[in-house]
C-alpha cells in the first residue's frame, strides 16, 4: 500500500506521517529528505544554486522513483510538490491512498510564525503580512490539493487523533 500525505507548509505532514508509519509499521519516507539524500545537498542549497526549475523537475523524478521502488510506504511531500511537473496526476496513479491535510489560513500562520528560520520561503516575510501569502498560496495550491482521494480536515486536533482519522480512511 502506497499512501501519499500533501497539505500547505507546515500542515503537519512529516510529523503525522512517521506516526503513521509507526502504527501501520510501514517504511516513511519524507520527500526533502529523500531529495536531500540522494543529492547530497539540502533542498534550500538546490533551490538557491540551481532555482525553482531545477528543483521541481528534480523533485519530479524523485517522486517517481520513490513510488516506482517501494511498494509499501507512507510518503510525506513538499507542499509545492502536487502543483509541479504533472506531480499530482503522478500521485493519483502510483498510489493507494493520497491525503490532504486541510488546515485553515489562521491556523496555518499560526505554525510558520513558529517555524520561520526553517521555512525558506516565508523566512523574509512579516507576521502581518503571512496570512495574505498563506491565503494567496492556497488559493493557487488548493486545486490540485482538492484532487486527493480523501481530505482530513486537521484544525484544532492534536496527531494522534489526525492519525486515528487517517487510520479509518484506509
Amino acid at each position: 500500500m502506497r499512501i501519499v500525505l500533501m497539505g500547505y507548509m507546515a500542515s503537519g505532514k512529516s510529523s503525522v506521517g512517521r506516526l503513521l508509519a509507526r502504527d501501520l509499521q510501514m517504511e516513511f519516507v519524507d520527500l526533502d529528505d529523500y531529495i536531500e539524500e540522494e543529492q547530497q545537498k539540502s533542498v534550500k542549497s538546490i533551490f538557491s544554486e540551481h532555482g525553482e526549475i531545477f528543483f521541481r523537475k528534480l523533485e519530479h523524478k524523485m517522486l517517481s522513483q520513490v513510488l516506482d521502488g517501494k511498494e509499501n510506504l507512507i510518503l510525506s511531500t513538499g507542499g509545492g510538490t502536487p502543483c509541479y511537473s504533472g506531480n499530482m496526476d503522478t500521485i493519483l496513479e502510483k498510489s493507494d491512498h493520497s491525503i490532504y491535510l486541510q488546515l485553515s489560513i489562521p491556523a496555518l500562520v499560526e505554525r510558520l510564525k513558529k517555524e520561520k528560520e526553517q521555512r525558506p520561503l516565508v523566512r523574509n516575510i512579516e507576521d502581518t503580512d503571512l496570512p495574505e501569502f498563506v491565503g494567496k498560496h492556497l488559493f493557487e495550491r488548493r486545486t490540485y490539493y482538492a484532487q486527493a482521494k480523501h481530505i482530513v480536515e486537521c484544525d484544532g486536533k492534536n496527531l494522534d487523533e489526525v492519525v486515528a482519522e487517517i487510520k479509518g480512511l484506509l
